[in-house]
C-alpha cells in the first residue's frame, strides 16, 4: 500500500503546473501604507491655573520631538493629518497655541485653537491639521513641540475651581512606497 502511495503522489507531482519566474515584478511594487500614531497629550486641572492665589496663563517648554530622524519618515511620506481633540470643562475660555520648532529654534509654524468658556454641556472640539506639499516639506524639519495656554477673561479661578482642559491628538501619516532599480 506505501509503495502505490508514494507512486500516486509522484505521478501527482509529475503533472503540477509551473511557469517561469519573473523577478523583475518586483521593479512594479508600490506600497501606500496609512499608519495612525498618537501624538501628545495634556490633562491640566482648572487649580493648575492658580498660582499662590494668583491667575496665570500656562506655557509649557518646548518638548523634543523628531519623527523625521528617519529616513522613511523623511522621503516617503506624502501627507500628514494631525487631529487634535480638545475637551473643556472649566468656566474659562482659553487659546491654545501649538508651535512647531526647527533644529534652530525657529518657529516653523502655530497652530491656534479657540477654547470657548464651559458652560453645562458638552465642550468637546474637533480640528484637523492638515500636511501637504510644501506644508509638508516645512514639517519635515521639525524638531520640538511647544504648548502655549492663554486663559481668557472670565470668572476667578481658586485653588477649588472645578474643570479640566484636555487635549489628546493623532497623527494619520500616508506614505508612498516604491521600489527601487
Amino acid at each position: 500500500m506505501s509503495k502505490f502511495t508514494t507512486l500516486l503522489v509522484f505521478v501527482f507531482l509529475s503533472f503540477s503546473c509551473s511557469g517561469d519566474l519573473d523577478f523583475d515584478q518586483i521593479d512594479d511594487l508600490k506600497l501606500e501604507p496609512v499608519v495612525v500614531a498618537n501624538l501628545t497629550y495634556f490633562n491640566i486641572p482648572a487649580k493648575d491655573f492658580v498660582d499662590n492665589g494668583n491667575e496665570q496663563s500656562i506655557a509649557f517648554d518646548a518638548q523634543d520631538f523628531n519623527p523625521f530622524r528617519n529616513s522613511l519618515m523623511r522621503e516617503e511620506l506624502i501627507k500628514a493629518e494631525f487631529n487634535f481633540e480638545i475637551r473643556n470643562t472649566v468656566n474659562r475660555a482659553y487659546k491654545i497655541d501649538l508651535v512647531l520648532i526647527d533644529s534652530q529654534n525657529n518657529t516653523i509654524e502655530t497652530l491656534s485653537f479657540n477654547v470657548p468658556a464651559y458652560a453645562g454641556t458638552n465642550n468637546v472640539l474637533n480640528f484637523t491639521e492638515v500636511f501637504e506639499n510644501q506644508r509638508l516639506v516645512k514639517l519635515k524639519r521639525l524638531q520640538k513641540i511647544g504648548f502655549v495656554i492663554n486663559m481668557a477673561a472670565g470668572p476667578p479661578l481658586t485653588e477649588n475651581s472645578p474643570g479640566s482642559l484636555k487635549l489628546r491628538s493623532a497623527g494619520t501619516l500616508n506614505f508612498d512606497i516604491e521600489a527601487e532599480d
